[in-house]
């Protein structure tokens, strides 16, 4: 199909369609932190300290696996309806992880289970929300004024960084964890009816060819790898060298080493490898796996942290996430103005690499007796480093292809950055209960060490332990989860490596944007 670039003068259009967009993109979001400071409390409910990171990880697989396929099906179909279906898959996700563990299915001997499931179906659907509302953007606004929407985009996504945890707090200390994800419903349905109101797309006629082959080969690849870093060497887990964990490599190898032929023979590939042959989305892409690898793996423990070792309640805890979210915001904007302004983007994630290394070394030196205050310092850097990374890395993503590509670039850049969280969360998930075990063996013993690592760890249960076992603890805790930041260094440092490399390229206008598509390609607006 003949590039197509997004029609001038639609800024009006532009900000109706906004508020809807925003909210969709706040669900995704807003999720993940609220959940983040009810985990402590979900997991002494549900009995399973050894597999909280699978609640993180089953979303973000979820969402890893989907994205592509949600981009591609946009641009075959149409945005409007695939993003709206996008949404109502999330909400229906929502509600049954709030029922996870209750006696409506069966009570909390399978909850744990349940919940992992379910977040599952939920990050399928939020691989939705997150692409389409990038590649609607891209629809109707050209690269060189899109850095300002994109601004205002990662600043609503720190905003609900920020909320997110307050409300999460709040909802667990006061009510129940289940309205943690009871709470998107109404917000989801306020979005979706918005967006079935407001929302007019064109809608072009393609032949519609889904690449189903090449994404359940993908999908089989990706689940095998991230399977292996959560599996892999864990005491209640296999041993790296075992049947179940070489299988899963030959399985793994096998599946992406059949993905790239699939891809250059289907006619509309879920994943087109023409895309990589151009330098910066390469490097990007790349960025973004290291990204999603540093930053979605470490955050994971920064709520167990402070409401373990720190002692803070859920509230506090979401209170104390304020430093990073808001200087993630204030810069996040700074950066989406500037690239308006001056066309220019390539110090952006270079500066942002470096100082998120910094932010993952200052938390990593952090022990049992580091005060609130400090770590407030500590991930306030992290969140500087974020601001100048999260938009700017789907900025250079979308202007290194064509029009017809947008969806795929804008699925891609998401897809990376999802799939190394998901191996972050998986990786990381794996040293700190690696260290966890080690360090509560030398210090209580082997005995106690397997019940405390393995079951019921909640600030309710610590503060039920005799002084002695709760420091020996409470240290061990503070052993694992440092030693996770300074895992984190290791992918963080080569962040601002690769973004050296990027060529700068102008930022496509209005005015010297590729020409209209034939009139004929148009059949209506959604």
């Amino acid at each position: 199909m003949t590039e197509t670039a997004p029609a001038p003068g639609r800024s009006r259009e532009v900000m109706v369609i906004l508020p809807g967009l925003l909210l969709a993109m706040m669900l995704a979001m807003l999720d993940n932190m609220i959940v983040g400071t009810a985990m402590p409390r979900i997991v002494g409910e549900l009995n399973g300290l050894e597999y909280f990171t699978w609640v993180t990880t089953a979303y973000v697989l979820g969402t890893t696996v989907s994205t592509p396929i949600w981009g591609k099906l946009g641009d075959l179909y149409g945005r409007k309806n695939i993003f709206i279906g996008s949404i109502v898959l999330f909400l229906v996700g929502s509600a049954l992880c709030g029922m996870a563990g209750s006696s409506l299915l069966g009570g909390t001997d399978s909850g744990m289970t349940e919940l992992i499931a379910f977040r599952a179906l939920q990050g399928l659907g939020a691989g939705g929300l997150i692409v389409n509302v990038m590649a609607i953007i891209g629809d109707l606004v050209p690269p060189r004024e899109r850095g300002q929407y994109q601004g205002i985009m990662a600043a609503i996504m720190s905003l609900a960084m920020i909320a997110g945890p307050l409300v999460g707090g709040f909802i667990t200390d006061n009510l129940n964890w289940r309205w943690a994800f009871y709470v998107n419903l109404p917000l989801g349905g306020v979005a979706l009816i918005w967006l079935i109101l407001k929302l007019h797309l064109p809608k072009y006629r393609t032949e519609h060819r889904i690449d189903w082959l090449g994404a359940a080969v993908l999908t089989v690849g990706i689940t095998a790898l991230v399977l292996i870093t959560s599996w892999g060497g864990q005491a209640h887990g296999y041993p790296w060298g075992s049947w179940q964990i070489l299988s899963l490599a030959v399985l793994a190898v096998v599946a992406l080493g059949l993905f790239i032929p699939i891809e250059r023979r289907a006619p509309e590939p879920i994943m087109p490898l023409h895309v990589f042959g151009n330098r910066n989305f390469s490097l990007i892409s790349l960025i973004s796996l290291l990204l999603g690898f540093a930053m979605f793996g470490a955050l994971s423990f920064i709520p167990l942290f402070q409401q373990t070792v720190q002692g803070s309640t859920a509230t506090n805890s979401g209170l104390l996430l304020l430093p990073m979210m808001g200087s993630a915001m204030v810069v996040s904007l700074f950066v989406g103005k500037s690239i308006t302004k001056t066309g220019r983007y390539k110090a952006f994630p270079v500066i942002g690499g470096v100082i998120m290394a910094v932010g993952m070394w200052l938390l990593g030196l952090q022990d049992v007796n580091t005060p609130a205050w400090q770590t407030g310092v500590f991930i306030a850097v992290l969140g500087l480093g974020m601001g100048f990374l999260m938009q700017t890395t789907m900025l250079i993503a979308q202007n290194s292809v064509e029009q017809r590509d947008l969806g795929v670039a804008s699925s891609a850049s998401t897809f990376f950055r999802s799939i190394g969280g998901s191996f972050g969360v998986s990786l990381f998930g794996a040293i700190f209960n690696s260290r966890l075990a080690d360090s509560l063996t030398e210090r209580v013993g082997a005995e106690a060490a397997a019940k405390f690592s393995s079951g019921r760890m909640d600030p309710a249960m610590l503060g039920q332990l005799d002084p002695s076992t709760r420091g020996d603890i409470l240290t061990s805790l503070a052993i694992a989860i440092g030693g996770v930041f300074m895992a984190a260094i290791a992918f963080s440092v080569l962040v601002p490596v690769l973004a050296a490399f990027i060529k700068h390229v102008p930022l496509r206008s209005g005015a010297d944007a590729p020409a209209q598509a034939p009139a004929e390609s148009v059949a209506a607006f959604e």
